[in-house]
This record gives C-alpha cells, sequence and structure tokens, in this order.
C-alpha cells in the first residue's frame, strides 16, 4: 500500500528512476533574496558602480583572482544567518519526500564559480561518498544563472551504476581521467535554467569539465540528511546541524526513565 500523495510518488518515481529530480524552487523570493546578495558582494570586485550580470562576471574579473573572490562571497553569505533558512525554503517540500521531514542541514552552503576557459576550477569526476560522506545524504545543487552543456556538471545516471561499479572492479584505476574515460558516454551534462533546482544521490559519479561556453558559471549546493539515519566522517555540529527537529523527538531523547 501507498502512503504517499500522487504528487510525492511522482517525484519519488523519477528520483529513485535517475538519481535525481530536477524541479521548479519553491520559493522565488528566497532565490532572488540570495541572488541579490551574492550580485551585491560580487559587484564590489569591478569599476562600474551597476549590479553586475553574473553570467558577464569574467569581464570584470581575472582567473587568478577567482578564488580570493570566491572565499569573500561565501563568508559573507555563510555568516548571514538567514542564508541557510532562505536556501532550505528553495526546495523545503522535495526535501520532505525524499528525505523526511527531520532534517540535518549543511552548516556552509558551498558556492561553485567557474569562468569561461578555466581550468583551475575543475571537479574531476567522483562521487561524494569516496570521501566520507554518508550514502544516506542527499545534495540540492541550485544554479545561480542558466546552465548548459560544459557550464553546468554532468551525472552519471542510476541506470548505469551497476555498469560503472562493475567496470571499476575489473579496471585498475590509477586517476580520475581513467574513471571520466570509462563514462564519459554515459553520463548526462544537465541542462538547467535560473529558478529550478537539482537534487541528486550522492553515491552517483558526478563532476565538470572545462567551461567551453561564453559566459560564467554560478551555483550553489547543500547536503542534507535525516537526523536518525546513519553517520560518516561529517557528524553532527561539526558538519551538520538539525533545523526541523519534531517536538516528540526533543521530548524522546531528553526522557530519562525514573527507575535508572
Amino acid at each position: 500500500m501507498n502512503f504517499f500523495k500522487t504528487n510525492e510518488t511522482k517525484i519519488i518515481s523519477k528520483f529513485l528512476k535517475n538519481g535525481y529530480y530536477k524541479g521548479k524552487v519553491e520559493n522565488k523570493k528566497s532565490l532572488e533574496i540570495l541572488n541579490k546578495f551574492i550580485k551585491k558582494i560580487a559587484s564590489k570586485n569591478k569599476v562600474s558602480k551597476k549590479m553586475i550580470n553574473l553570467n558577464s562576471f569574467h569581464k570584470y574579473n581575472e582567473i587568478k583572482d577567482l578564488n580570493k573572490i570566491r572565499v569573500k562571497i561565501l563568508h559573507s553569505l555563510n555568516k548571514n544567518k538567514l542564508t541557510r533558512m532562505q536556501y532550505f525554503n528553495l526546495a523545503r517540500d522535495h526535501l520532505y519526500t525524499l528525505v523526511g521531514n527531520e532534517l540535518m542541514m549543511q552548516k556552509r552552503i558551498n558556492l561553485s564559480i567557474q569562468l569561461p576557459q578555466d581550468s583551475s576550477s575543475l571537479l574531476p569526476i567522483h562521487s561524494d561518498v569516496w570521501s566520507g560522506d554518508s550514502p544516506y545524504e542527499i545534495n540540492l545543487w541550485v544554479p545561480l544563472v542558466n546552465c548548459y552543456k560544459t557550464k553546468s556538471m554532468y551525472i552519471l545516471n542510476q541506470k548505469h551504476l551497476n555498469f560503472f561499479q562493475k567496470k571499476i572492479k575489473k579496471e585498475k584505476i590509477k586517476s580520475s581521467k581513467q574513471i571520466f574515460k570509462i563514462i564519459k558516454n554515459k553520463v548526462e551534462w544537465i541542462n538547467i535554467k535560473y529558478g529550478e533546482f537539482l537534487i541528486f544521490n550522492q553515491t552517483l559519479p558526478h563532476g565538470n569539465v572545462e567551461n567551453l561556453e561564453s559566459e560564467t558559471r554560478w551555483s550553489l549546493n547543500c547536503r542534507f540528511k535525516n537526523i536518525f539515519s546513519p553517520y560518516e566522517d561529517k557528524k553532527i555540529g561539526e558538519f551538520f546541524l538539525p533545523i526541523t527537529t519534531r517536538p516528540m523527538t526533543k521530548i524522546g531523547i531528553n526522557y530519562k526513565y525514573p527507575l535508572t
């Protein structure tokens, strides 16, 4: 018997089939707040006093200065107490459907900026569980500009995961380039517009390549998990903080049996 609502069943079905789900942000106001906040900080690094167009960021900044600028934006973004709540609002109901309603959220949101022809901002093919993340975590990836082709990320669809795992066991892997070569023809490039989000299963291999498009890529990402699902290297307090703990869970956690 299926206890999920019809719309929840559709989301779950697509997610289990592909390993990811793409949808429209649930709260456009929250997205605009985040976007304007980032634009304001990014605009301080150019000569013009007008608010910067994120797609054209490369026209005002050089690759050598990129990491310094990114760190500055990230510091301001994560220092803002409302940032995590605004980010959660972008896909609240979808996260409840796919993970549960008692959630842990990553303490700090991540920001990716990739200028055209920038080979310094590459994220080689990887699966987050290979480096200490729990397979029970989910990643909410949000573009701040339209992302397509090499301006976006690629991901291996769930249907190819068994092929990949069997292939990896047979091969003597020595580099991420070798891994990418194995599945290069099977990965999917995420075509996603500003105003949409991508939620994906972190066990799936994914990454990016050099941005060969004429625009700058901007995207945010943050991990979520159920408070009671198993943890790996990244623990409560250190990496995750609870955001939607229910009253009876709090009561149960603090309860002490009187006869002990």
